[in-house]
Formats: C-alpha cells, structure tokens, sequence
C-alpha cells in the first residue's frame, strides 16, 4: 500500500476519516496540523496570532515535506496546505491523494463551535468559507487522484475510500 493523503476543507473530517481508514488499511496516521502543534508546543490558533497566515503555512510546508517522506500512511492535512505548490507536488508524488469534499452547510455545522479555526473567527462563517472554496476548491481537485463526498458516517466513508483506492490502484 502506498501512503494516503487526505485534502479537503475544514469540517470534511480528514482527522476523523483519516483515523478509521488507517484502522481499515492497516497503517499509521498522522495529522499534519497536530504535528505542527506537538514540534511547536503552541497551538495553531497561537500560531497564527504570532505568526500569522504566512507564518503558520512555513511550518505547515516543512512538516508536510518530512510527513509525506515516511511510508505506509495515513496523513490528514490541513485545509489550506494545498495552497503552497510545493506541498501539491509533494502529495501527488509521494502517495494517493484523496480529497474529501463535504457541502458548504456540513462545513458549517461541523466547525461551528470550534474555536481552534482561526480562519472562521468572522462574523460571516459563511461567507468565508465559500471565498476559501473558491480559491482551494480548484487546487483540491487538481492535486487529488479521489474525491470522496463525506456525507455518511465515517467508517462508510472509509470503506468507499478504500473502494475507491483498489480501484484506482487496478487502473
């Protein structure tokens, strides 16, 4: 098995998700933004309130690279890390990318009341999330090999990433 990396928005459940389908195919998981959080001892709101946006998508692009090295896993990153080309490249050599897509009200309803989403802490969630889809949504779709729609429990979604991953991989 190659590894596998999971793309999409905030509120998909790349972390959820990418739990259960490490369960279901027997490797490792990882979360790039908790991996940022453990190397740093801060959390990413902190982060982005010292560092700012650009601050936080350095650290993002150098534990990606040292993540998407290792191999047989599952690496859940964060929503904006296919912003940097430099991560896109990455993720397309070194393994499946599968991007998790959800509609704009599962976003909302899942991120609601996360306070730990610097980007939603607007008065508009709304708004902001679709002007964060326009400009990603297009760099989801072209990074990923899968796209997967979340809307189901996530083992389900598991089991159609897997589905989908032998699938691709028969290709």
């Amino acid at each position: 098995m190659e590894n596998v990396f999971l793309v999409g928005p905030m509120g998909v459940g790349k972390t959820t998700v990418g739990k259960v389908l490490a369960a279901q195919l027997e490797l490792e998981f990882y979360d790039s933004d908790r991996e940022i959080e453990e190397a740093t001892g801060a959390d990413i709101p902190w982060i982005f309130d010292v560092e700012g946006e650009a601050g936080f998508r350095l650290r993002e692009i150098r534990m990606i690279d040292q993540l998407s090295v290792k191999k047989n896993i599952v690496l859940a990153t964060g929503g904006g890390a296919v912003l940097a080309q430099e991560n896109r490249n990455w993720l397309k050599a070194r393994g499946i990318v599968v991007y998790l897509r959800a509609t704009l009200i599962q976003q909302l309803e899942r991120t609601s009341r996360d306070k730990g989403r610097p980007l939603l802490q607007t008065p508009d969630p709304v708004k902001k999330i679709k002007e964060i889809m326009n400009i990603r949504e297009p760099l989801y779709l072209d990074v990923a090999d899968i796209v997967v729609d979340t809307s189901r429990n996530p083992r389900s979604v598991g089991k159609e990433v897997c589905k989908q991953i032998k699938n691709y991989l028969s290709e």
